[in-house]
Order: structure tokens, then sequence, then C-alpha cells
């Protein structure tokens, strides 16, 4: 074990060099701001007020300098541990514990293009499959001068390539804690489309409108990817997976209110999708999914005059899923009658936006099935918690450089349930040691 360890800490030292993934410098450079004001923690994804009114207006906010193109890089590596050695490594050229791997090296296109066009583009070097790919791409026209009924509106074009990818909070998949996480670790069973399955699977347009800080709309319509365009993008294996048919619609509402130092939202999401499983081998028949989704934030800053202040932080979000498997029960012999939940609910505090401890409820239902879930009783469900202590020593004012950023962190996962059964549930908790960092050129 000391071998593993001294390599992770040598990585470490790496790393610290270069950065991670879902917070980009390159924001910072563009609006003259440290990472603290837009991020609980001084490190995304955890967006602050001003962090989401920046996503929301197009990525456009600016100091008024000339910089240059605003590229960014990022990775992080991590070693996970799990109570009890796996079966089987979880990837190729990985062991059944005590792994070390190089998760995530990504570069980034993130801020303004145009006046009114700016942009998230990523693309991820998974150290895990080992396999260049496409990542969240997120292009918005904004128009931030908006007005209805009186009162100031934004409004705007979005390009993206992900349901929920386009959130400015918290509680959707595509930006919901855990922010990362070990790809090496078991899991549960079942999961829902909206979580985050066909995510650089479709590409989409849609439009969105913030009326009054106050009511939030957003449509937007996908298209599943051709497999040539999958291949070409490293989303692989494709020939002979499901295929997304058709057109994706999905939603999302929301209302929001700030309250003297507190910030409240509530809302939900949802999509309607049609897969072909197998791309083409159920003759023409189709499986139909519909997720349905509930969501709430909470945000309490203790001094809203200070970019570093204290801050609490909850989120939750409940998720259903129905479908009628009808391509699927042909094929393979599943249920047709096809149902998943799934409820997670965090709370954080973070102090001096560089400690931030944080703690998760998570619970996974589905119907029972054998043959869908591949679990001795056939029952998907699962249910437990993940704590996390991450620490965060710059993007803040008084750091001695603004062209980076790092986060440290430990994480736990502890199970009650795991796939049908409590008996040895535990055998799957794991800890998660990371480091994080950003950097901009």
């Amino acid at each position: 074990m000391s071998r593993y360890l001294c390599s992770f800490m040598i990585g470490l030292c790496l790393l610290a060099r270069v950065t991670p993934a879902r917070a980009v410098p390159a924001f910072a450079m563009q609006t003259g701001q440290p990472c603290a004001a837009c991020h609980v923690g001084a490190f995304g994804p955890q967006l602050k007020a001003y962090g989401r009114d920046f996503k929301m207006n197009g990525y456009l906010a600016s100091d008024s300098s000339r910089y240059r193109l605003p590229i960014a890089i990022s990775g992080w590596m991590s070693l996970t541990r799990t109570d009890k050695n796996q079966p089987a490594p979880a990837a190729p050229h990985f062991a059944t514990n005590d792994n070390i791997a190089l998760d995530q090296v990504s570069l980034y296109y993130a801020g303004r293009i145009t006046r009114n066009v700016g942009a998230f583009i990523q693309v991820t070097y998974d150290g895990v499959a080992d396999q260049l790919q496409s990542d969240n791409t997120d292009i918005r026209y904004a128009n931030g001068d908006g007005e209805l009924f009186d009162q100031d509106m934004v409004w705007g074009i979005d390009a993206n390539n992900s349901p929920t990818v386009t959130d400015v909070w918290n509680s959707v998949p595509a930006w919901g804690f855990p922010y990362n996480g070990s790809a090496l670790a078991p899991g549960p069973a079942a999961s829902t489309l909206v979580d985050g399955a066909l995510g650089q699977h479709v590409a989409g347009l849609g439009s969105y409108i913030d009326w009054n800080d106050l009511v939030y709309l957003e449509t937007d319509l996908y298209r599943g990817l051709g497999y040539d365009v999958l291949n070409a993008t490293g989303q692989v294996p494709i020939t002979g997976t499901d295929r997304v048919e058709g057109e994706v619609p999905y939603g999302r509402i929301a209302l929001e209110q700030q309250l003297g130092r507190s910030d409240f939202e509530l809302g939900g999401y949802g999509l309607h999708a049609a897969i072909d499983p197998g791309g083409g081998f159920a003759g023409g028949r189709l499986d139909h999914y519909t997720d349905l989704a509930a969501d709430a934030n909470y945000q309490f800053i203790v001094n809203p005059r200070s970019v570093t202040s204290d801050m609490l932080s909850a989120h939750a979000t409940y998720i259903h899923e129905s479908g009628s498997l009808d391509a699927s029960a042909d094929l393979l012999g599943l249920d047709p009658d096809h149902d998943v939940e799934e409820f997670r609910a965090d709370a954080s505090y973070s102090i001096g936006a560089t400690w931030t401890p944080t703690i998760q409820y998570f619970q996974v239902r589905g119907n029972t099935d054998p043959v869908a879930w591949g679990t001795p009783n056939g029952s998907p469900n699962s249910s437990g918690y993940i704590a996390e202590l991450a620490y965060v020593p710059w993007g803040k004012p008084d750091s001695p450089f603004s062209w980076g950023n790092l986060r440290l962190a430990v994480q736990y996962i502890g199970y009650l349930q795991f796939n049908g059964t409590g008996v040895r549930a535990s055998d799957n908790n794991d800890v998660y040691f990371s480091i994080w960092g950003a950097a901009h050129f």
C-alpha cells in the first residue's frame, strides 16, 4: 500500500502545476473576478448568484480588458479504495482495489465569442476508459436588455449536447453533487435517462427566458447523434448499442426568489425519449421513456459584502421515470412496464471559501426485473450517504496568482442497501481521495 500512496502523492505534486474540469479560470480571467465570486467554496461547479447570472447571460460579462482566447485546461487524479476487493477490475489495466487513476484531463473554450455569443466547450481525455471524447458543450446567444410587463427579462438561444447542462442550479444531474467521483467503484444498477444517459449522445437547440429574477422557462429539442458522429466524437463503442430515435423534447421551469441573504429556487424538469435497443435489432419497435422531476435549492450567505463569506447551500431533486419497453421485452425478455425513482438531497457549509464539508442522502428504487438489472433478486434498490470534505487554498482575492486553482477532497460513500439487498451492502462502500485543478493559458 505504501507504493500506491507514494505514487499518488507524486501525482498530486505534478497536477498542482496543471488543473481540472468544471471550474474554469478562463472565466475568472475574462471577468477579472476570483473563482470565489462565482463559486461556492471558490471552486466549481456549485454557483453563487453572480455565477448563475454570468451563465444565464451567455458567459459574456467582462472587465473590458483585452485578453487572449479564453482557453483553459483542467484535470484530476484520484485514489479509490472499497471496503472489499471487487470480483473483477472495473476497467482494463486496473486492480480489484486500491486504484490510482488519472481520471480526466480536459481542454476548454470558455467565454465570450462575439458581443452576444459565448460558450462553454469541453473536450476530455478519460483516463479510466483511455479515450479522448467530446464533453459538455453549451453555446449561447443571450440578450439581457429585454422587458416583459415592464420588468427586466433575460432571453437567449442555446445549442448544447446534454439535457440539464444548460442549468444554473446545482440540483439537476449535470451539475449536482458529487461534483466528481470514482469510475472504479461499484454503483447502483438503475438510473434514469435524464441522469446523464443522453449526455454527448444527442444534440439540441433551445430557448430560455428569465423574467424579473422570478420565473425561469426553458425548452429544448434534441436529436440522437448517428453512429458515425458518435464514433468520431469518442463515444465508444457504438455499433450495436442503443440508439436515440426521433426528437427528444426537454423542458424546465423554475421559480426563484432572493430574500435578504437567502436565495430560493423551486422547480421541475423533464423529457421524453424513444430508444431503439441494439440499434435496429428490435425490428422497428421502440422503447419509450418519460422522465419527470422536481427540484429545490437554498443558499444563505453570512456576509454578502465579502466574496469569501461563509455560505450554507442545500439542494434536492426527485426524478420519476416511467417507460413502456415493448422493444426490449421482445428482444431481451425485459418487463415492458418500466419504473425507476431517484432521490438525492445534500447540504454543505463553505467556511471562508476554503473548507467545504458536504453530506448527501441518496436513494434509487425500481421495478423488480432480473433481466434488466442483473441483480440476484432482480431489484435495483439502493440507498446510502456521501460525506465529503473539500479544501481549496486559492481562487480568492488574496491568492498569490489568478491563472489557476486547486481542490483537494476526500469523499466517503456508505451504502445502507445495494442493488436490492442490505446484506453486506457495506462491502461496496468506498473512500475516494482526489486532487482537481484548473488553469488558463
